[in-house]
């Protein structure tokens, strides 16, 4: 009898001092990322990328790339938008992060978006508690990204172009998400102010405004140069909202 009492109180405390790794619940956050007076990114510009830390430790609990479709525009950027409503559906861009947790954690959310888009990636970031078990889905945390994606079309990195020939400008201009810019549409052309800066090895400086006419979402102009070295600066600011994007690269004139 005396064994069967020892044998019990064993198999009670190796019950006890389980690892705590044993009683971890699987949590899932719905992470998004959403272009600032736009759509949701995803893979149709690459996605954004997701990173989520603990935050005291900065250790890595999961990351990936947010995917899906940029969302309903008439949702998104037509309708009133009503508390507890999600502006997603399961179509949507995401990446839902799955965390093997025993107990409440504080975590870092960071997200950079669109990720393959170098010179235009903007880093966004919040905290929150986890609690084991307890999933954020819908919407989820949505971060938001703000911003235009330039690309500069013409003149092509280190283009040597004759100084008698007249100079094409022209870049593409989206939102983060990669919704169009187009004349009197949802982003509005005459909305967004598009320059290039052109300066030369004497530091003068000369401002020309680009226009969007024929193609969707591209900003042209042409200009004439004397012989030297330049650096072509575009950017495209938005006064209502505050989006700015950038884009540089340079040339030589002949």
């Amino acid at each position: 009898m005396k064994g069967i009492r020892i044998y019990r109180l064993l198999f009670i405390l190796s019950f006890l001092y389980l690892p705590t790794q044993a009683f971890s619940q699987e949590t899932s956050v719905m992470i998004r990322a959403k272009a600032k007076d736009a759509k949701f990114i995803g893979s149709s510009i690459g996605g954004a990328k997701v990173l989520v830390k603990e935050t005291l430790t900065g250790k890595i609990l999961a990351e990936g790339i947010t995917t899906g479709s940029t969302g309903n525009t008439e949702k998104i950027m037509k309708l009133d938008h009503k508390r507890g409503v999600d502006l997603s559906d399961n179509e949507t861009a995401g990446f839902l992060a799955k965390l093997e947790i025993d107990e409440p954690k504080f975590v870092t959310v960071e997200v950079f978006g669109p990720v393959n888009k170098k010179q235009a990636v903007v880093l966004s970031s919040t905290q929150l508690w986890v609690i084991p078990g307890k999933n954020i889905t819908g919407d989820g945390i949505v971060l938001e990204i703000p911003g235009f994606i330039v690309d500069i079309l013409s003149p092509q990195t280190h283009e040597r172009i004759d100084a008698s020939a007249k100079i094409k400008l022209a870049a593409n201009v989206v939102m983060m998400c990669g919704c169009p810019v187009t004349e009197d549409g949802i982003w509005d052309a005459h909305q967004y102010e598009v320059k290039a800066v052109i300066t030369g090895q004497n530091d003068s400086k000369k401002e020309i405004e680009l226009e969007q006419k024929e193609k969707a979402s591209t900003f042209t102009a042409e200009v004439n140069l004397e012989k030297g070295l330049y650096e072509l600066l575009i950017y495209a600011y938005d006064p209502l909202t505050g989006n700015t994007g950038v884009d540089k690269t340079n040339i030589i004139i002949n």
